[in-house]
């Protein structure tokens, strides 16, 4: 890393630490030649691959943006957008890859926008799955339905499961001592 006062071709990392909740790292850096200190933020470069073939950094903007479409007119706020666009890059990010198809960066917004908005969800997966008739959108309610009674079924049996009681476990109170009155023999 070249020094940004005199030019000098190395330095020495002083401090390495964590930023943007573990997607950079910030590192403090002296330069041997003039003494001075300056830093740096590493991240790891992830790019989109267009349909037009032209590459672009991904941009959790972008998927706000996205997604802020398929939202209007639902009680869906910033913050909950800003959240989902980090689940979308941290998804991405996983999979090891450089560079991501714009058309895979569509699919990955699909799961946490289910979770969010079913309707922003249905219309945002109409485009990006491409729908041709009714039949793929009642195919797709049916298969929300299908996951919901799934989610309620696994809510009673998590609920059922708590209420039983337990006894003997290690967060039980003791039992109350037993007092013995022994005669001598």
């Amino acid at each position: 890393m070249h020094c940004p006062f005199c030019r000098h071709p190395d330095s020495r990392v002083v401090d390495s630490r964590e930023a943007e909740d573990g997607a950079a790292i910030r590192r403090r850096r002296s330069c041997p030649e003039c003494g001075r200190r300056f830093t740096t933020v590493e991240t790891a470069s992830l790019s989109v691959l267009k349909r037009s073939g032209a590459t672009e950094p991904f941009s959790r903007a972008k998927v706000v943006a996205g997604v802020r479409k398929a939202c209007s007119g639902r009680p869906v706020g910033e913050d909950a957008l800003a959240v989902l666009a980090q689940q979308v890059e941290e998804t991405i990010r996983a999979t090891g890859a450089a560079e991501v198809a714009a058309h895979e960066v569509g699919l990955a917004i699909l799961p946490p926008l289910r979770d969010l908005d079913e309707v922003a969800y249905m219309r945002f997966a109409s485009v990006y799955r491409a729908f041709d008739s009714l039949a793929d959108f009642e195919a797709e309610i049916l298969a929300l339905r299908a996951d919901q009674v799934l989610d309620e079924a696994a809510e009673a049996a998590f609920a059922d499961a708590s209420a039983v009681a337990r006894f003997g476990g290690a967060h039980d109170p003791a039992p109350p001592p037993v007092h013995a009155s022994f005669a001598a023999p």
